[in-house]
């Protein structure tokens, strides 16, 4: 579970699901000597920034049951690991991962109404929704909007592969898994509009809970350790996202990049 809002409004869902279903996934590996785990974290762990970017000595302090969660897994992964000398466990702290493979044969077009932002531009813009709904414009930020660090799923698996091709990592290893630059939402409007040349219509809302003005990763422990750095920019991820959701509709391949 990874809606920041939802988790404040169902905290124990996610306690449930989060944590308790990485408990019943530790204990069978541990019956079956299955000794290696990368977890999926998140840099939201850190809460509110004491300084940008966001490295991995950053102190924890989540500010939602959604972090919450997942710093208890780290937690507990932790633990596991001290148990027996053969186990491993790699923690990479993502920070908003987007998009869909360009072949457009597994996404992105969410069912309902979409919990990320990309898809729910990509959705305003094909003409499915009237307008995109922003929440808060009076952040301390350049435009008042949030600002993330936007990385594409794709370089996010690649990522996952290199730590596994990986020998010389920690027992324990953290790290961070980041673009290293900050978009707000406003910026990725008009990266949608200058690719596919459309105004995308938007409104203001407030705040939701548990959201942060701004933070971006320092992924350079990353790139050190592991022989990996993200490919794809912005613009590529426009570009891809859009492919994704016109082939998913129309069941063929439309080169549209």
């Amino acid at each position: 579970m990874k809606a920041v809002g939802e988790s404040v409004a169902d905290p124990l869902t996610y306690y449930d699901v989060n944590v308790g279903g990485s408990i019943s996934l530790l204990s069978p590996m541990s019956k079956a000597e299955c000794n290696n785990i990368v977890f999926s974290s998140s840099a939201t762990i850190c809460g509110l920034p004491q300084y940008l970017p966001y490295d991995e000595k950053h102190p924890t302090k989540p500010v939602n049951p959604y972090c919450h969660t997942k710093l208890m897994i780290e937690n507990i992964i932790n633990d596991w690991i001290n148990v027996d000398g053969k186990r491993r466990g790699t923690i990479l702290r993502y920070f908003n991962p987007v998009g869909a493979h360009e072949s457009g044969q597994i996404g992105e077009e969410p069912i309902g109404i979409p919990n990320n932002l990309m898809p729910y531009i990509a959705q305003v813009v094909i003409g499915r929704r009237d307008y995109l709904n922003i929440f808060g414009n009076d952040y301390n930020t350049s435009d008042g909007t949030g600002v993330r660090d936007y990385i594409h799923v794709v370089d996010l698996a690649l990522a996952h592969i290199s730590v596994l091709n990986e020998k010389n990592l920690n027992r324990f290893e953290m790290l961070n898994i980041g673009g290293g630059q900050g978009t707000s939402v406003l910026d990725l409007i008009k990266s949608f509009e200058d690719v596919y040349g459309t105004k995308i219509k938007f409104k203001y809302l407030p705040r939701r809970d548990g959201d942060l003005a701004a933070f971006w990763v320092d992924s350079s422990l990353a790139f050190e350790k592991m022989n990996w750095r993200p490919e794809r920019n912005i613009k590529k991820f426009v570009k891809i996202l859009g492919v994704g959701i016109i082939t998913t509709r129309l069941g063929m391949v439309i080169d549209i990049i």
